[in-house]
């Protein structure tokens, strides 16, 4: 018999800036699944932009279908199994894990051919409640067709709170095929964009340059290991960067602010031939004459979604103690104070706000 609760605490999204602290009921594991009690959810940019509307929609599809828990960035520990997902996963209760964002259907041609992080299906947890709901709840269900990873006790909060954006930046870094010799530009000392800073240095680029307009965060990524900190506001970043690149341009641009403005300062600042690695989520369309893409510099252009077969890797390197979320954890609130953590978490007073529930 189920020891869990009848009801717990949650925000449920009903639909654009209307999120509310709920009492809902609480999941119960089919056979080869898994309910964890959360102990943490990171707030994304990408779930501020769908509190706002403007991630509603992919196309004309909702992609968010209400009402739904949000929340991809989750951690917790197993509190209840069912039938057959103890040999499946090769867990046990009080077993401290995570599930990656996505949850793939294993039967289109992206899954069967191993890039199961675009599945055609494209399930994503916090944003279809009929996969499973989100992390922004006491408990969680991670559905038969999730991918779980084990979190080892010496990570921190704060470090397991970082997991997923961390595994994203470094699915993103691979994208930039970082070479020794690299002027490397990351536009955004977000989230994500401190991330990435962290895994290009291990890189060992011949320049790693950051850019983003608050110097706080900027003051932060040299920290963590940007050689070079430019804010456009102060400063002319394409002439710097062609000042240092004997007026060619940055040999990478990994694009991670999610305003338009990133993306036509790239393909500017970046020299032909480079390689620009488009990451963010966008809250309206980005214009651009792509005749510089092709016809002036012959640029190769990379998406990055997702952190595919890059969990593992983050979190081998946070035990190693290469990567860290101090500095970027700014912020943690209790559940029910959601209205007041993504307030915090869609300004520039913080960095990573997390949800306790």
């Amino acid at each position: 018999m189920s020891q869990l609760p009848e009801s717990m605490k949650a925000v449920v999204c009903h639909g654009p800036h209307d999120y509310r602290f709920e009492h809902i009921p609480t999941p119960k594991p089919g056979p080869k699944e898994v309910v964890i009690k959360v102990d943490g959810c990171g707030i994304c940019a990408g779930d501020c932009k769908a509190k706002s509307g403007a991630q509603m929609f992919w196309g004309d599809d909702p992609w968010v279908k209400t009402p739904v828990v949000p929340g991809h960035e989750f951690y917790g520990r197993v509190v209840e199994l069912g039938v057959g997902a103890a040999e499946k996963f090769h867990i046990k209760p009080g077993d401290r894990i995570l599930a990656e964002q996505i949850v793939p259907c294993w039967e289109c041609r992206y899954c069967k051919s191993g890039k199961y992080w675009m599945c055609e299906k494209h399930d994503i947890y916090g944003f279809q409640k009929t996969v499973a709901e989100g992390g922004m709840a006491e408990y969680m269900r991670f559905s038969e067709r999730a991918i779980i990873h084990k979190i080892p006790e010496s990570l921190s909060h704060k470090d397991a709170a970082l997991i997923e954006p961390m595994a994203c930046a470094i699915h993103t870094v691979e994208r930039a095929d970082i070479q020794l010799d690299d002027v490397v530009v990351l536009a955004g000392a977000g989230p994500l964009g401190l991330c990435m800073v962290q895994v290009a240095r291990l890189k060992t680029p011949k320049k790693l340059v950051v850019i983003d307009a608050i110097d706080e965060r900027l003051e932060l990524a040299k920290s963590l290991g940007a050689d070079v900190v430019l804010n456009p506001k102060t400063q002319d970043v394409d002439a710097i960067v062609k000042g240092m690149t004997d007026g060619y341009g940055c040999d990478v641009y990994i694009e991670a602010t999610g305003a338009p403005v990133g993306v036509t300062q790239g393909l500017q600042m970046i020299r032909k031939l480079g390689r620009f690695v488009e990451f963010s989520v966008f809250g309206k369309e980005t214009t651009v004459d792509w005749s510089v893409i092709g016809d002036r510099k012959e640029l190769d252009i990379r998406g990055a979604h997702l952190g595919p077969y890059s969990y593992e890797i983050a979190i081998d390197l946070f035990e190693r103690g290469l990567v860290t979320a101090e500095g970027i954890v700014t912020h943690s609130y209790p559940i029910e104070e959601c209205d007041a953590a993504f307030a915090l978490a869609d300004s520039a007073d913080s960095i990573k706000v997390v949800i306790n529930p």
